[in-house]
């Protein structure tokens, strides 16, 4: 019986067997194709999991700003005009003494500002001079 020699990195293959490419695996003879049915289905896992993050991110934010607001920290944009603006500007208004254009001009503020000034004013509730109910 001869002895089993082991082959060294340094040495050449000894037979055609060595000589032949190695098997290669699924994914480097068929790279994933959206047209083909393991790419759809790969294509669409992926496309399921980012749903799914995308989702998430958008409950944890809603639920970020509901505890904010239940803080007291979200009040969101602030008005340009303050409320001693408004107030002045709706009795301007309430004389007549100036048009719409005047009081935007006047405020520094576009005329949809006056108008939405107007229209807030207008449906406010009236506040009560009286302290009896």
């Amino acid at each position: 019986m001869g002895l089993v020699r082991r082959r060294t990195l340094e040495e050449p293959p000894t037979n055609k067997r060595d000589h032949r490419p190695r098997r290669q695996t699924l994914a480097r003879r068929n790279p994933l194709r959206p047209a083909d049915p393991m790419g759809k289905m790969f294509f669409n896992t992926l496309a399921t999991f980012t749903e799914f993050e995308v989702d998430l991110l958008r409950m944890r934010t809603r639920e970020g700003m509901t505890v904010a607001r239940a803080k007291g920290r979200l009040k969101g944009k602030q008005p340009k005009p303050t409320a001693r603006q408004q107030t002045h500007l709706v009795q301007q208004h309430q004389s007549g003494e100036h048009t719409i254009a005047d009081l935007a001009d006047l405020f520094s503020v576009s005329r949809a500002t006056v108008y939405r000034v107007l229209e807030r004013r207008q449906n406010a509730p009236a506040p009560s001079t009286s302290g009896v109910q």
